[in-house]
Formats: structure tokens, C-alpha cells, sequence
């Protein structure tokens, strides 16, 4: 999308994005990558300039804008060459508030988002479970009451910021899974990660080793009353407040990876010449080049149609799933297109896209799978039985 359609606000904000992102090398990436080391230095040059608190309210010391303008931000933090290493890092700091946005109380909001929006608190993100997978009704992990606390044990997977957070935003059952009602019974908290009640083990994964993924062991977690996030018993809902409008900005952020890879490949086809032409002035190696282009701009229309649709409080459903599902394979066909444009050199680290190409992968597979969203769009958008 042209950056002449936006707003002037907007085109301000992702001039801004796009400047700070441009500080920090391809090279400062691959070395946080190699040495899995969490971008600080990334995160305390956004949080300067006021970027953290994108989506948090003005009285709470955010910019209160809208899932339009945080997904341009991210769009530029991805494209910028950054990847998920950088997208992430400033995505924890945007969406896990959203419940406590939409559903806190007012003193939780006084306490936890003026210093999230100033990059101050860092939260890890707890809702994944091993047994659980995809069917998150089937989350074991229990809140349970004693006298005038909750007592909270359990065990969650792939825990993002686990090893720096301070705090943590935890989905558990307070209450037995119906059948009925399966998504029911389920409460949010946001409490401190006391290590002397919770075992944190990394995942050592493909892709994205700058921000680390955890397993985390809960075991008599203590939480009050002011922890819980809206609602005992309504933690899902709330919590989709947080994850149906990140599906659009992660849809951006695969845009993003899928534009700085295509750069990096156009780049190289212009300047490596083989049987005495440049590679890309032979139709196999600009048609993929070409092709991903127009399959990214295309997932991005989508993903800001979504956006616009979200922030004017409209239903945007399969907007959303449609948007991730197109820009995960977008992304992805970009970052391996751009690997092929580099033959035997892009699967050198050196020329930094076979990173990309491995934290690309990640969005056909989370937050929710590629099949997931087809099953989305196949019963709300097409009327199909449920496939699930």
C-alpha cells in the first residue's frame, strides 16, 4: 500500500517506525540471533520514542491509536530487515495488554499501563499448554481458592519473554470444562512471575532465538483478586479481545519479513551477473521475485481492510483469518523465492536471508495454524458444517 493513502498521522508514525528501525544493521540482528540475546537496545530505542504504547489510552501515557496504526508500525519493524527477532520483541510489549485494555480494572490499568506503554514492564504470555494444543478448552492448568487468594498450578509451552518478564498473563480453569460450554470457566490473571513458584525452561527453536519461548512449570502461583483480569470465569473472551485484532498486525508483520527479503533478493538480481546478464533479467528468477511482490501487496490490502473494519467496530472475521492465511504464505514464498535468487549464498548466514526465511516459517504455525483459519472461513465466511 502506498504510504500517500494513509493518514498524515500515520504516515508520520510509520516515517518514524521506519527511521528508528533503519538504526540497527542486518548485522546487529544476526548477532542477536547467534548469540540468542534479547534485543534491548531495539525495544529502549522505541519505547524513547513513545511507540510501545501504541494501542494503551492517552490518560494511561499511550498514544491511543488504533490495530490500523499498530499494524503499520510493525509492518516497518518486520520490512526494516529486523524480522520476527525485532517484530516480536516490540509485539509483547502491544498486544498481551489488550485484556487488561478491554476488561481490567480501573486500578489494574492505573498499575500495569503506564508502565508497559513507557517499556517499563515487560509480561510474558501464558496460554498455551502441551496436552491442550490448538482446543484451548482443554487448558488443566487451575486456580483454585483458599481463603482470600487463588492458588495457581499448572504448566504452559511456547511462553513467550518468559526468561525476562516480570509478570505474566495466565489463563487457567477456575472452573470444570462443559461440553456445553466449553469455553467457559476459564479466568485470566496477570500476576508477578515468582520464580520460587514457577520452573522456566527455554526452547531451543528454529527460528527467532533473540526472544525466547519457554516451557513454564506453575506450582501453588499465588494470585488475588485484583489479579484477575475482567470476569472469574470469562478469561477466554476477554482474552480475545488481545487475539482476534493480532492476527491482523501479525498478518503485517509477515508482510514485512516477506518485503525485506524480496529487497535483499531484487538487490542481489540486479548486481550478480551470470552468462554475462544480471540473474534478474532471466524470467526464473524475476517471475518468483514478482510474483511474491504481488502476493504481499495483496495480503496487505487485506490485513489494513481488516484493520479499518476492526477499528470502526465492525465484524471482521474472516477479514482477519483471510489476511493471516494469505500474508503467512506470502511471507513465507517471499523469504524462500529471495533464498533461491541467492542460490548456494542464501543458505549462508552471511546474507542474512536464510534468518529470514526460518522466523518467516513461524507464521504459517502460530498463533493459530494455517488449517485453523481455513476452518474459520469454510463454516463463517462460506456457511460449511464445522470441519473441528
Amino acid at each position: 500500500m502506498s504510504d500517500e493513502a494513509l493518514t498524515d498521522v500515520q504516515r508520520e508514525l510509520v516515517a518514524h517506525a521506519r527511521g528508528l528501525a533503519a538504526g540497527f544493521s542486518l548485522d546487529y540482528w544476526h548477532e542477536k540471533d547467534e548469540k540468542a540475546e534479547y534485543p534491548w537496545e531495539f525495544v529502549k530505542a522505541f519505547s524513547a520514542a513513545g511507540l510501545l504504547g501504541v494501542l494503551v489510552p492517552e490518560q494511561y501515557g499511550g498514544l491511543g491509536l488504533g490495530v490500523t496504526e499498530a499494524a503499520l508500525v510493525l509492518r516497518e519493524v518486520a520490512a526494516s530487515g529486523a524480522g520476527t527477532s525485532g517484530a516480536s520483541a516490540i509485539h509483547f510489549y502491544v498486544f498481551p495488554p489488550g485484556p487488561i485494555i478491554h476488561h481490567g480494572s480501573d486500578e489494574m490499568k492505573q498499575r500495569v499501563l503506564p508502565a508497559v506503554a513507557a517499556g517499563e514492564l515487560l509480561m510474558a504470555f501464558g496460554v498455551t499448554e502441551p496436552t491442550a494444543g490448538t482446543d484451548t478448552s482443554r487448558i488443566t492448568t487451575r486456580a483454585v481458592r483458599v481463603d482470600d487468594h487463588w492458588e495457581i498450578s499448572g504448566q504452559k509451552v511456547w511462553t513467550t519473554n518468559a526468561q525476562n518478564a516480570s509478570h505474566i498473563l495466565l489463563l487457567t480453569r477456575t472452573s470444570p470444562r462443559d461440553d456445553a460450554r466449553p469455553l467457559d470457566g476459564m479466568t485470566l490473571f496477570f500476576v508477578p512471575l515468582d520464580r520460587e513458584k514457577c520452573t522456566v525452561r527455554v526452547i531451543h527453536k528454529l527460528g527467532r532465538a533473540a526472544v525466547d519461548s519457554n516451557e513454564v512449570f506453575i506450582d501453588g502461583l499465588i494470585g488475588t483478586d485484583q489479579d484477575v483480569v475482567g470476569e472469574v470465569g470469562q478469561g477466554f473472551k476477554h482474552l480475545l479481545s488481545g487475539l482476534n485484532p493480532e492476527r491482523i498486525v501479525l498478518a503485517m508483520e509477515a508482510v514485512g519479513i516477506g518485503l525485506a527479503a524480496l529487497r535483499l533478493a531484487t538487490d542481489y538480481a540486479k548486481q550478480r551477473v551470470v552468462f554475462d546478464h544480471p540473474i534478474g533479467s532471466y524470467q526464473a528468477i524475476a517471475h518468483p521475485l514478482a510474483r511474491s511482490w504481488a502476493e504481499l501487496h495483496a495480503a496487505e490490502l487485506m490485513a489494513l481492510h481488516a484493520a479499518a473494519l476492526f477499528d470502526q467496530g465492525l465484524p471482521c472475521g474472516p477479514e482477519t483469518n483471510a489476511a493471516k492465511y494469505l500474508a503467512a504464505d506470502a511471507g513465507f514464498k517471499a523469504c524462500d523465492a529471495a533464498l533461491q535468487t541467492h542460490g548456494g549464498f542464501g543458505y549462508a548466514r552471511e546474507y542474512h536471508i536464510e534468518r529470514l526465511w526460518r522466523e518467516a516459517r513461524l507464521f504459517g504455525l502460530a498463533p493459530v495454524s494455517q488449517e485453523m483459519a481455513l476452518n474459520y472461513l469454510s463454516e463463517r465466511a462460506l456457511g460449511l458444517p464445522k470441519s473441528y
